[in-house]
């Protein structure tokens, strides 16, 4: 029969060998918790990247619908001054 002092013997290894793999835990959970900080840091600066990359691209935008209006203008007075030169050449051939 298994005496009492084995018995005491075995409880003792088997708590020891859970404080160590308690200790073990707590450490893997401390860097878990480390490595999340760093990563909640890498999210929050890629979003702030993200939003500064956005503003840019508006921007970029803005100008070329800007520049691309100035073309246009540009068109459309050469359209308008082709009309006028028409409507001049009418006029002199209504006249005579």
């Amino acid at each position: 029969m298994v005496s009492i002092v084995d018995k005491l013997q075995k409880i003792t290894q088997k708590t020891v060998h859970l404080i160590e793999l308690c200790n073990a835990l707590q450490e893997e959970n401390s860097l878990l918790k480390q490595d999340n900080e760093r990563l909640r840091n890498l999210n929050t600066t890629s979003e702030i990247k993200v939003q500064e990359l956005d503003e840019k691209l508006r921007v970029l935008k803005l100008a070329k619908s800007i520049e691309g209006s100035s073309e246009k203008s540009l068109d459309i007075k050469q359209k308008i001054n082709e009309f006028v030169r028409e409507i001049d050449r009418c006029v002199v051939l209504l006249k005579k």
